[in-house]
């Protein structure tokens, strides 16, 4: 079907799409740096991320992109540009991701690592970490030191 193979159930003919699932993430700057959270989970625990994570059912990526920061940082943000959309997978074997990564500016709450951080760290954005977690993250923050601050 469409040159794509597809599992498709030999008695009631129903095609399985796999589809990839939507997350949302927020790339907090102030001051000149930006804050990314070290994960507390598989895969790649305790690799630096892009706090956010996966939609739940009906979300918009923006009101996900908010949820999902204050669950890992206890921060409240308001979007204010959708950086870009990067496609990914997540872990070596695990489901294929669409990412929406947003920039936000902050508007309150008390920073503490939660839910699936371990930990929160402010980086310059001219020495960011080397290596993070997932290949659309690495590409986002590429794309974020590019801007014209």
């Amino acid at each position: 079907m469409d040159g794509r193979e597809r599992q498709v159930c030999s008695r009631c003919s129903f095609v399985f799409y796999q589809n990839s699932k939507p997350c949302s993430s927020v790339l907090l700057v102030d001051s000149g740096k930006l804050l990314l959270v070290k994960r507390n989970i598989e895969p790649y625990h305790g690799w630096w991320d892009i706090p956010g994570g996966f939609l739940e059912a009906g979300e918009h990526p923006e009101a996900g992109a908010v949820r999902e920061m204050v669950e890992e940082t206890g921060l409240h943000v308001n979007p204010v540009r959708l950086l870009g959309i990067y496609m990914d997978q997540y872990g070596a074997d695990g489901d294929h991701t669409l990412n929406f990564c947003y920039l936000a500016e902050l508007v309150g709450g008390d920073p503490a690592p939660a839910s699936d951080a371990l930990e929160l760290r402010w980086f310059d954005l001219d020495d960011l970490p080397e290596a993070v977690a997932f290949a659309w993250s690495a590409d986002a923050l590429q794309q974020l030191q590019s801007l014209d601050w």
